[in-house]
């Protein structure tokens, strides 16, 4: 089984202006490049994790996320980091399209999207590193059993489910092994 660094999108991959879906919109949060790159170094494989309440709100649609999802692909094999793959939950109970509109296992704080990648990637995830920038990213990641588990927030944040709160993305490349 194999190490990852799995990672949520909006405010870890891509600056979160909130409901990202375009390319004119989609900006790559500063670093994230470098520790995708170090991750493959060291033998993660690289896995994002990403509730799109944008989806269930009727806001996009699942064509244009995975439009995107195959450009943001193509832009990480350009530096030299592949994604193994994009797990993204499109459901939430306050959705506004019809066949969104329900829980699911997968949303975070569920364990469901990691638990998926687990199987899907044949990954270890007690050796696997979470990188995620909401509460509800950690409480996923300690529910699936993910080792190391990274909330990236400002300086004093309480760590809740992390194991480390850091402000950079630089901060997390040491916590790789």
């Amino acid at each position: 089984m194999i190490k990852a660094l799995l990672l949520d999108r909006d405010g870890v991959i891509n600056v979160d202006h909130g409901y990202v879906c375009s390319r004119d919109r989609f900006e790559f949060v500063d670093g994230i490049f470098a520790l995708a790159h170090r991750a493959v170094d060291l033998g993660y494989r690289l896995a994002v994790v990403t509730n799109q309440a944008g989806i269930a709100r009727g806001y996009y649609g699942e064509e244009e996320f995975h439009a995107l999802c195959a450009w943001m692909h193509g832009a990480f094999a350009a530096q030299g980091a592949p994604l193994a793959a994009i797990f993204h939950c499109p459901y939430h109970r306050d959705g506004a399209v019809a066949r969104y509109a329900r829980d699911s296992f997968w949303r975070k704080p569920n364990p469901g999207m990691i638990l998926e990648a687990q199987r899907r990637l044949g990954l270890d995830l007690g050796r696997s590193l979470f990188v995620g920038d909401q509460p509800t990213d950690m409480a996923a990641a300690a529910a699936a059993g993910v080792g190391r588990r990274v909330l990236l927030a400002p300086p004093g944040t309480a760590a809740g489910d992390a194991h480390r709160v850091v402000a950079r993305l630089a901060d997390v490349a040491p916590l790789l092994s």
